[in-house]
């Protein structure tokens, strides 16, 4: 691996943690959860489970579908 890929791996491990910390205190606090909110939102506008799966899908090919760039044209990571 990369000398900065651990900064990626840091910065994922921090937003699982922050959730963590937030979904824990809203249930603790009784207030809005992560999945209260997402459903107020797509009841106020309701494309908006069109639009994630949109960006996911797009997300899914842009990091998969062709593989490694390093790999599949020879160069060196």
């Amino acid at each position: 691996m990369k000398k900065y890929a651990w900064v990626w791996a840091a910065w994922l491990l921090l937003l699982v943690v922050s959730f963590a910390a937030l979904e824990g205190y809203a249930l603790y606090d009784d207030t809005t959860t992560l999945s209260r909110f997402v459903w107020t939102l797509t009841a106020d506008f309701p494309p908006l489970p069109f639009i994630a799966g949109f960006l996911a899908g797009f997300l899914c090919c842009h990091f998969w579908w062709m593989g490694n760039p390093f790999v599949d044209k020879g160069q060196k990571e």
